[in-house]
């Protein structure tokens, strides 16, 4: 005797299935994009490190200001000579197609916020799709050079700590978050997770700032858990 399924059985299945995959489809969705974030933002950060010790060595200098980085010509320059740029927007005003527009960027919450502010030097596209906007702040708070980080260009999310970040690099080439107080790079896992809950975190002071959004990842072995 041959037994099969009826017609009620396969639409519980089905429906049960299609439950299951509203509930976890999402969920995986997210996470998948959260490992990519974090996969773009690793390969900048990496770049940047290699770079400047590159530099530094080729000049045989002990650090960044040595080398020959004193201001923000020789920032771009150095910039244009040994990051692969495929895309230049030197004058400080316009930073279109390098970057989306600063106000069209978005907090944690969904809130608006300006990205960053046109006063800033020139703006470049590496090889890798990621937008860089160098500073050079001359040790503002020991940060030698800062970098606002846009790590797919002018694609979306252009959240702030989802594809949008904050590097800043002390003048021996150490790359980590950027603080809002003068102390030694790298930061201490207490101090980026500060930074965090006081300036990134979206419940936290509403300031819609992107300073703490890298430290956390790296506190967090490079995922992406907010």
């Amino acid at each position: 005797m041959k037994h099969g399924f009826t017609l009620a059985e396969v639409l519980v299945t089905l429906g049960i299935i299609g439950v299951v995959s509203a509930m976890t489809v999402p969920t995986l969705m997210q996470n998948y994009q959260r490992k990519s974030y974090v996969t773009q933002l690793h390969k900048v950060y990496n770049e940047l490190q290699q770079t400047f010790l590159q530099f530094k060595t080729d000049r045989n200098a002990i650090n960044l200001r040595e080398a020959g980085i004193t201001s923000a010509d020789t920032l771009n320059a150095m910039t244009t000579q040994y990051f692969k740029i495929v895309e230049s927007c030197t004058d400080a005003t316009t930073v279109e197609p390098c970057f989306e527009n600063p106000n069209n960027y978005k907090k944690l919450d969904g809130g608006s916020a300006r990205a960053f502010d046109n006063a800033d030097s020139g703006s470049f596209v590496l090889a890798s799709g990621a937008a860089i906007r160098p500073w050079l702040s001359g040790d503002v708070n020991n940060a030698f050079i800062v970098y606002v980080v846009d790590i797919n260009g002018r694609k979306g999310p252009n959240v702030f700590g989802r594809d949008l970040f904050d590097m800043c690099v002390d003048v021996n080439g150490t790359v980590d978050t950027c603080s809002d107080k003068a102390e030694t790079y790298p930061l201490s896992t207490e101090r980026r997770e500060e930074l965090f809950n006081q300036y990134c975190s979206s419940d936290a002071s509403g300031k819609g700032d992107i300073r703490g959004c890298l430290g956390k990842i790296l506190n967090d072995n490079w995922e992406m858990t907010y």
